[in-house]
């Protein structure tokens, strides 16, 4: 297994911080405290939900194993604090995303409800409810950018409910476990399908990343789902030109609407992304990294976190450079895929990664395609 070092070996050719849009900083809150309190309305029993442990921190949030009170299934639970408008933007955008799917895909996480908790009441979330003072006040706070809810004396936290997945996310999964071509085929036809799904619905991740990929093993074999969707964007209430407006039309192609803010993490974006204008052809980038990366074993270790991470990249010299920034500056370099030579992969395969990979995104397929030639290609492996 071929690894590198990001710290040290990166190259700093950050855009500006005014130019790149990041995460905020990691979330650094009170520890575990208990049960999270009954939504408004709900009595005074049990509580909705038992916090059990914690099992990470992300960018904006806490995540915890939890029990559901009412019927005692293990569930996962997001806590992010709505004190910092950068929180808030990001936890609307998850909400917005999640709860704009009218039906359920297997390969993405489950969401069961979102919770708004402040001076120990909850509220239960509910997409555009104009009645809600508090969810009108953050909106308020996303677009004006200022503290709205959420000083030290009345602290305001949103709860995201999620399905629990108890499997690890997708670099623990692989880089734990010896190679197996039958694993890497099913799970390339699981996030192929994931990524259709989401763009029929209009909904382009930006942040598609083997963190972002989890895992649950509950019927016997492993079965991903995509999660994390705070740098989201849901484009069914865009021009095609990615506008705000009215155009509400089902049928418009999800790669008709340009997105302009630089996110998402380095290694895996692509290099119109770099240059902050993009489609949601910016998401076949990012799977082709992650795929080619998984069936390779390919990874690097991040410099913030230490870990060991499935992701591929361009050597030069003592740097390693994404891929997608290696192609912004000279898109007609050649990808060699394979990268190892003892490597066992098909022509279609290869031929697929680099499709996916194009410096252009007009010679990518879009996931409609892939999901089609990635069925072929599979089979015919």
């Amino acid at each position: 297994m071929e690894t590198a070092a990001a710290d040290g070996g990166r190259r700093g050719t950050q855009r500006p911080a005014a130019e790149r849009r990041r995460r905020p900083e990691r979330e650094r809150g009170p520890a575990l405290r208990g049960p999270m309190e009954p939504a408004a309305g709900g009595g005074a029993g049990a509580p909705r939900y038992s916090l059990v442990a914690e099992i990470g921190r992300g960018s904006y949030g806490v995540v915890y194993e939890a029990v559901s009170g009412r019927s005692g299934a293990r569930l996962a639970v997001k806590r992010i604090r709505c004190d910092a408008p950068e929180n808030v933007e990001l936890a609307l955008a998850e909400f917005w995303a999640l709860t704009s799917l009218r039906r359920r895909h297997p390969n993405v996480v489950r969401f069961e409800e979102c919770v708004l908790q402040r001076d120990g009441l909850g509220q239960r979330m509910s997409h555009g409810n104009k009645q809600s003072q508090l969810y009108l006040r953050l909106v308020e706070t996303s677009l004006k950018g200022e503290r709205i809810l959420g000083y030290a004396e009345e602290p305001c936290y949103l709860w995201f409910v999620m399905e629990f997945c108890e499997g690890g996310d997708l670099n623990q999964y692989v880089l734990s476990r010896r190679p197996d071509p039958a694993t890497n085929k099913s799970f390339m036809l699981q996030l192929t399908s994931a990524i259709a799904f989401l763009h029929k619905n209009h909904i382009v991740h930006r942040d598609l990343k083997p963190d972002n990929i989890l895992i649950t093993e509950k019927s016997g074999t492993p079965v991903l789902k995509v999660a994390d969707f705070g740098l989201s964007k849901v484009c069914a209430g865009l021009t095609a030109r990615g506008k705000e407006g009215g155009n509400d039309n089902k049928n418009v192609n999800v790669n008709k609407y340009w997105l302009s803010s630089a996110c998402g993490s380095d290694f895996y974006m692509a290099p119109e992304v770099w240059e902050g204008h993009y489609t949601a052809k910016a998401d076949i980038f990012a799977l082709g990294i992650i795929i080619w990366a998984m069936i390779e074993r390919i990874t690097f270790i991040d410099a913030e976190t230490k870990k060991e991470l499935l992701g591929t990249y361009i050597k030069q010299g003592t740097e390693i450079v994404p891929v997608g920034e290696a192609l912004l500056e000279n898109p007609k370099m050649e990808l060699h895929i394979p990268q190892k030579r003892r490597t066992s992969m098909s022509e279609g395969i290869k031929q697929l990664l680099k499709d996916m990979l194009a410096a252009n995104p007009q010679d990518r397929p879009d996931a409609f395609e892939l999901e089609t030639r990635m069925d072929q290609v599979t089979c015919a492996a």
